[in-house]
């Protein structure tokens, strides 16, 4: 390997270094890979999660780079105070992954939950929502920075997973 792709290569690990992200959802799955992945590049990385365990768990095995908070994307303020933690940490915010996301066991009938519905929403849309929001409240003044959505194939595919989900 010569020493220009060995510098490229280095490059390319490194292109997030010095970056701050924000990652819902970052205490398993998608949302875990991708913190480790964001780490790997020399982002500094705040997961957010309702599972502390988990949460904490994946923070400390990625320790300095990353930061635990507990945040349920459903209540605006929660995601509202993990920007701020961005911000009063770090100084401030470089990308929002908006990645929680749930779904629900139920099997449409007359008797289906719309509590269930409304909770699966509540994360689902309404939480990326509130990422969307609140980290432009931060970097549409800079002028910079990278708000990015998870989305799934199953709202294009019915019955493939629970209603609620594919709504």
């Amino acid at each position: 390997m010569s020493t220009a792709e060995v510098a490229a290569g280095l490059w390319r690990r490194c292109r997030l270094q010095g970056k701050v992200a924000i990652i819902t959802g970052g205490s398993a799955g998608i949302g875990e890979a991708t913190s480790r992945l964001f780490a790997n590049h020399g982002a500094k990385i705040i997961i957010v999660d309702i599972e502390d365990d988990a949460g904490k768990k994946v923070a400390d095995s990625l320790s300095p780079w990353a930061t635990y908070l507990y945040c349920d994307v459903s209540k605006e303020q929660d995601v509202s105070a993990a920007v701020d933690m961005a911000m009063e940490k770090h100084g401030k915010l470089d990308i929002m992954y908006n990645n929680a996301g749930t779904v629900d066991n139920q099997k449409l009938s007359v008797d289906y939950d719309m509590q269930e519905f409304e909770r699966v929403m509540n994360v689902n849309v309404k939480g990326v929502m509130h990422g969307i929001k609140h980290a432009a409240r931060v970097v549409i003044p800079k002028g910079k920075g990278s708000i990015i959505s998870t989305a799934s194939i199953a709202g294009m595919v019915g019955g493939a997973t629970p209603y609620s989900y594919n709504a």
